[in-house]
C-alpha cells in the first residue's frame, strides 16, 4: 500500500468536509495530523499553517515520520495574469522562491539556490503528466512563492513580468525544496481565489469554495496513481 503525504496550509475545512466520518486523528507532536485509508493507499494529512517554514517543516515531518512515498499539496493562490482568474485551476510545473535573495553576497539572481541551475525549482514532471491525463484542462503553472500575502495588483504584475509566473502563494517553495532534497516526488495543484485586482476581501469570499473544487481534482488524481 502506497503512503502519500498531503500538506494543507489554510484549507483544512475542505478536507474535513470531503472525508467526513472517514478520518482518524493521529497522535502527533506539533502538527494536526489525520489519516485517510483506502484499499490502495494511506493518506497522511498534515495541517502546516501558512508560510514557507511551516510548509517545509510539515513536508519533512511527513517524510521522516511516516516515510511517505509522495507529497501532494493543494490550495488557493493569487492569480498574476488575466488568464488566471478566480477558480481557474492548474498544476505547478516549477516554483520560484521570489523573496530568497543572496545576491549581495554571491551575485546570483534573486530566487536562485546554488544547487539548482536556474531560479526555478521543479515539481516532479511525471506527476504533472499524470495530473494532465486525469484533468486535461489543467493549466501548466509557474508559481511565485514567498512569505508574503500579495494583494497589490502592481506587485502581482511585477512577479508575472520578472519571473514569468502565473500564480503566487506562500508554501510551494518550502514543499518542493524539501521534497526534492529528500528525493520524494511532489505534486501541487492550485486554484485561484483572488485575481490580479483581487486582494484579501476576494480571497476570503472565495477561499472555501475554491479549495473544495481543488481538493476534488487532487483527490481524483491520487486515485489514479
Amino acid at each position: 500500500m502506497k503512503t502519500i503525504g498531503m500538506v494543507v496550509a489554510v484549507e483544512m475545512k475542505s478536507v474535513l468536509e470531503k472525508f467526513e466520518g472517514k478520518l482518524k486523528q493521529l497522535d502527533a507532536r506539533g502538527f494536526f495530523t489525520l489519516e485517510y485509508t483506502t484499499d490502495t493507499y494511506r493518506l497522511i494529512i498534515v495541517e502546516s499553517g501558512a508560510g514557507e517554514i511551516a510548509a517545509a517543516a510539515a513536508t519533512q515531518y511527513l517524510i521522516s515520520t511516516f516515510g511517505v512515498e509522495l507529497i501532494v499539496n493543494f490550495g488557493v493562490v493569487g492569480g498574476l495574469t488575466a488568464d488566471m482568474a478566480k477558480t481557474k485551476v492548474g498544476i505547478v510545473e516549477r516554483v520560484v522562491h521570489y523573496d530568497f535573495d543572496t545576491s549581495a553576497a554571491d551575485g546570483t539572481e534573486v530566487g536562485r539556490y546554488l544547487s539548482y541551475p536556474t531560479v526555478y525549482l521543479p515539481a516532479t514532471a511525471e506527476l504533472v503528466e499524470k495530473a494532465l491525463e486525469f484533468a486535461p484542462d489543467l493549466k501548466r503553472l509557474t508559481c511565485a512563492s514567498g512569505d508574503k500575502f500579495i494583494a497589490s495588483p502592481k506587485k502581482k504584475l511585477e512577479l508575472a513580468h520578472v519571473f514569468g509566473a502565473d500564480i503566487c502563494e506562500m508554501e510551494a517553495a518550502g514543499i518542493v525544496l524539501t521534497a526534492n532534497r529528500s528525493g520524494v516526488p511532489c505534486m501541487l495543484i492550485k486554484i485561484v481565489s483572488d485575481g490580479i485586482e483581487g486582494g484579501a476581501e476576494e480571497f476570503y469570499e472565495t477561499k472555501d469554495t475554491a479549495a473544495a473544487l481543488c481538493l476534488e481534482i487532487i483527490a481524483g488524481v491520487i486515485d489514479t496513481l
